[in-house]
């Protein structure tokens, strides 16, 4: 899991310069058919049919942060793609990416199809 240039500055200015940072109260999970720069947060997402970000809560324990509760996106009404990475945003639309990573194995969505993540497969970790 990388962390995006923005979440990256918002932490320094946070922690190093006293700027105010307010965590989103809400994170969302977001899927990507390949990303061209991920720091930038230049991916190209998945749309359209009934796609949509889904809400994703989170326990942290020692350096490692990992979903609390299964997450199920809804099922696809037409192909969606082959999945190659997910990311965390700070909203439901637009927003801001803040860390993403590339799947251990691509899914292909095809019509009918659901992504699921189960209860505390998706970790972000610090080193």
């Amino acid at each position: 899991m990388s962390f995006t240039n923005f979440l990256e500055t918002e932490i320094l200015d946070h922690v190093f310069a006293g700027a105010a940072y307010t965590a989103p109260a809400t994170k969302y999970i977001g899927l990507f058919t390949a990303i061209s720069d991920g720091e930038a947060g230049s991916v190209t997402e998945v749309s359209g049919d009934t796609y949509a970000r889904q809400a994703m809560a989170f326990t942290t324990s020692g350096a490692t942060t990992s979903n609390n509760a299964a997450v199920e996106f809804p099922t696809a009404g037409a192909s969606w793609g082959t999945i190659t990475h997910v990311g965390i945003f700070d909203a439901s639309t637009s927003g801001n990416l803040m860390v993403y990573a590339t799947l251990t194995t691509s899914k292909t969505i095809t019509t009918g199809d659901a992504f699921r993540v189960p209860s505390g497969d998706f970790d972000i970790t610090l080193n």
